[in-house]
């Protein structure tokens, strides 16, 4: 079992209870009798599939431009966003605690590590001259927007798929991974693709955009929605899905934890992942902007990819950040 992984422990009990007296008739036989397997918490079977409303087009992956320089650590703009985080003493900061490879538990030392944990530690030593300055706050898939919103957190770090409906709740910086939406499955399933999965059960978080893709298969697959992707990696190994869907990068952390799995299918979806901002905070999307465009150039996107993502594959080059006029 790897790092970071809290796998839900399983319990079968089986009891046979004795009669009272010699009198007593004999009990049924129990062979064959199997306890039900328990259920992560808040799974919903089948998923609830929110419903697509009309909003206007835009460039997904286009965000605001840096605004020139960087200013200097400990020298944020007076009244900016930045200089109120540095008066407060530490950034806030959304992530995923169960994702190996990009926010999880070293069990060695209890502190968080991957890939995301990293950029967001970039950030803070922007803004402080100390990367060590933030306080992380766990979340769930359905958490990050509600989040950022209620200004609970300064940006969220967690694999969050900039969309054109997203767009019109939150603000998003440039790219910082690109991913597309594939298939986990019990190695040997004989499932390649959706259209191998018509009526079976396919996993995904809740409010994820993996959830809508799978309820638009023409082979209606039925999604079913936990808060977190471990949880669905644990449904598949009880055999009570017959498949998980997110973005690829999530699914080949699963893979490596869990050799009898494995990543199948085409691309069905584009996912782009950006850090999630409050649309209140223009100035912190411009001055993140800044520091992913300097990661790209020094080359330090590149030195934490190769520290966390090689199971995924050489590095490729960092995404090319697209911004708006």
């Amino acid at each position: 079992m790897t790092a970071g992984r809290s796998i839900l422990a399983l319990v079968m009990v089986l009891a046979v209870v004795a009669g009272c007296s010699a009198e007593a008739r004999p009990q049924p036989p129990t062979s064959g009798a199997r306890a039900a397997l328990p259920l992560p918490e808040n799974v919903q079977d089948p998923a609830v599939v929110p419903s697509a409303a009309p909003v206007p087009d835009c460039v997904p992956r286009a965000s605001l431009r840096p605004s020139g320089t960087l200013p200097k650590a400990g020298r944020m703009p007076a009244g900016s966003t930045m200089a109120k985080i540095a008066a407060r003493g530490r950034l806030i900061v959304g992530i995923d605690q169960n994702a190996y490879l990009f926010g999880y538990r070293d069990p060695a030392t209890g502190e968080l590590v991957g890939f995301e944990i990293d950029i967001a530690h970039a950030v803070a030593k922007a803004i402080f001259g100390d990367p060590d300055k933030i306080q992380f706050q766990a979340i769930t898939t359905a958490d990050r927007i509600p989040v950022i919103q209620k200004g609970s957190v300064d940006m969220v770090v967690r694999t969050m798929s900039m969309t054109c409906e997203r767009w019109q709740q939150v603000s998003f910086s440039t790219e910082y991974l690109t991913s597309h939406q594939r298939l986990l499955v019990r190695r040997g399933s004989g499932i390649r693709e959706f259209t191998d999965l018509a009526g079976r059960k396919v996993c995904a978080t809740r409010g994820s955009t993996s959830i809508v893709t799978i309820a638009a298969q023409p082979s209606k697959p039925v999604p079913v929605a936990t808060d977190s992707t471990l949880d669905c990696l644990v449904m598949l190994q009880q055999g009570q899905v017959d498949a998980v869907s997110t973005i690829d990068v999530l699914l080949a952390g699963l893979a490596a934890q869990d050799p009898s799995t494995e990543v199948v299918g085409r691309f069905s979806s584009d996912e782009p992942s950006g850090i999630g901002i409050a649309k209140t905070s223009p100035d912190l999307v411009r001055f993140v902007n800044g520091v992913l465009d300097t990661m790209r150039a020094d080359g330090s996107w590149t030195k934490i990819y190769q520290r966390w993502l090689t199971p995924l594959g050489p590095a490729p080059a960092p995404p090319v950040p697209v911004y708006q006029n």
